[in-house]
């Protein structure tokens, strides 16, 4: 089992700590599996996973992806709050969002907000009565570079651990940027495809040939033939009942009637599901804490922390999606990467990986970082309240708007 010294040791002299751990269905091996779907890309085109060829074993094999680097850190994170909640000390910020008005939110966590320490809800929020990026945590987060990275550290590290970026700070984006130091991603390896030729382009387009199928019958037996209205006061069989606006539409778009039989080439098999881990020694080498024994004890934790991370999602299970639930194949060790690229293989298990990190929490506390014990609180400013009131009022009416694209 890897003590803290070795630990130590690796992030100071090592590449990297990885595992390559393969998964299988909890169906079982050969089970069909649902990996996420992304908007097509022209019209009358169907919604599809995401494909590209890889050299394994040296031959070019067509994999699909099944969960991201990103998706895979707020899954980390979600573990990780959850090892909070059992009492676990991880710094970290909230904005509480308690009564307020707001149904469903309580509470949204520097671990949940999607650009942690630098979201916009955190932002848009006050620390004792200031505007948060404001208040002296903020303008040290504001301030904060690789080289010297003590306040992300000291009030919210899973920002150093999975990357963060200050996109709305000074010089229009220039503000603090990290790299994430821990990569994780699962993709499913051999795929079965049918490779079609775009007609225009010539390229080819690879196509599962799993199926996903759907339908549904009514019980009340609504028939497609029945006419109805639909406007803003709803809908109606009588016209001047759905409003001034309402339009002939038919039952299946107020959610009546039976849904015809579909078939959409959705879902894959595989030889294997590779889950791979890479905790990067090199960088977590790049962030200053203050020199001395201040960066070695922070970037210890660090790497404590990424280990706790991956043992924490092991024990809680890989329910990905709907009809995406896996299981480890085997336990596959973790392993540190030396500089000329020799392993050592590691044993760390969950318990183990809680105790390792408490103790590079002491010694962290020990060399002068000041690690923030309690979570800090933070108070939705009225306007950040209004907003989220406002679209929840909207979506109950139903006149919500799509969802805003952005650029990774």
């Amino acid at each position: 089992m890897i003590d803290l010294d070795r630990l130590e040791r690796a992030v100071r002299e090592d590449a990297a700590i990885r595992r390559r751990q393969m998964l299988q269905p909890v169906g079982g091996k050969g089970d069909k599996i649902f990996p996420p779907t992304y908007p097509a890309e022209g019209r009358n085109q169907l919604p599809r996973h995401v494909y590209e060829k890889r050299k394994i074993d040296g031959r070019d094999v067509w994999c699909v992806l099944v969960d991201s680097v990103a998706s895979q850190a707020n899954r980390m994170e979600e573990a990780l709050q959850a090892a909070i909640a059992e009492g676990v000390l991880i710094p970290h910020l909230y904005v509480d969002f308690a009564g307020k008005g707001i149904a469903g939110v309580e509470r949204i966590s520097s671990l949940e907000a999607p650009h942690r320490v630098y979201d916009a809800i955190l932002r848009d929020s006050l620390l004792d009565g200031q505007s948060f990026m404001s208040s002296p945590i903020g303008t040290r987060l504001a301030a904060a570079k690789p080289q010297d990275a003590t306040a992300l550290l000291e009030v919210a590290p899973t920002a150093l651990l999975f990357g963060s970026w200050h996109s709305t700070g000074q010089g229009g984006g220039l503000g603090a940027k990290f790299a994430r130091c821990l990569v994780s991603e699962i993709v499913a390896v051999d795929v079965p495809v049918e490779e079609i030729v775009n007609g225009r382009s010539g390229a080819v387009e690879p196509r599962t040939l799993g199926r996903r199928v759907g339908s549904r019958i009514d019980p009340l037996g609504i028939l497609r033939a029945v006419e109805i209205y639909k406007g803003s006061d709803g809908w109606d069989v009588d016209q001047s009942r759905a409003g001034k606006d309402a339009k002939k539409v038919r039952p299946s778009e107020v959610n009546h009637g039976n849904v015809a039989p579909t078939v959409q080439p959705l879902g894959v098999t595989c030889d294997r599901l590779d889950h791979t881990f890479v905790l990067s020694c090199a960088g977590l080498r790049r962030l200053g804490f203050g020199g001395g024994a201040r960066d070695a004890a922070g970037r210890t934790l660090l790497a404590a922390l990424g280990l706790l991370a991956v043992t924490e999602q092991d024990a809680r299970g890989y329910a990905l999606r709907s009809r995406c639930d896996l299981v480890c194949d085997g336990a596959a060790p973790l392993e540190i990467v030396r500089p000329d690229g020799s392993t050592e293989p590691i044993a760390v298990t969950r318990e183990a990986a809680r105790a390792l990190y408490g103790e590079a929490f002491a010694k962290a506390k020990e060399v002068g970082l000041g690690l923030h014990e309690q979570p800090i609180r933070l108070e939705p400013q009225e306007k950040l309240v209004a907003i989220v009131k406002k679209s929840q009022e909207l979506a109950l009416a139903g006149k919500g708007g799509e969802a805003e694209a952005e650029e990774d």
